[in-house]
């Protein structure tokens, strides 16, 4: 079977750290319920990530060379 997280087409997921996901609701202004959601059963999740925490997902962009977006692990 192919592991679709590791696909050149498929942008990096990383789990972000508490510490860091503080600092990025706070300059949202935003709770983390507020956050887009993806399902755990994702493939281009990491394995260890579990519902509540929130996806750090990088993206190319054409315009602005990185896109980050963060996305709510739910079940």
């Amino acid at each position: 079977m192919v592991d679709v997280s590791q696909h050149e087409l498929v942008p990096e997921h990383t789990v972000l750290e508490e510490e860091a996901l503080e600092d990025v609701l706070e300059e949202y202004n935003i709770d983390r319920t507020d956050l887009p959601k993806i399902e755990r059963n994702d493939p281009a999740l990491p394995d260890e990530a579990e519902p509540g925490n929130v996806i750090k997902i990088v993206r190319d962009s054409r315009t602005t060379d990185q896109s980050i977006i963060y996305r709510l692990v739910v079940e």
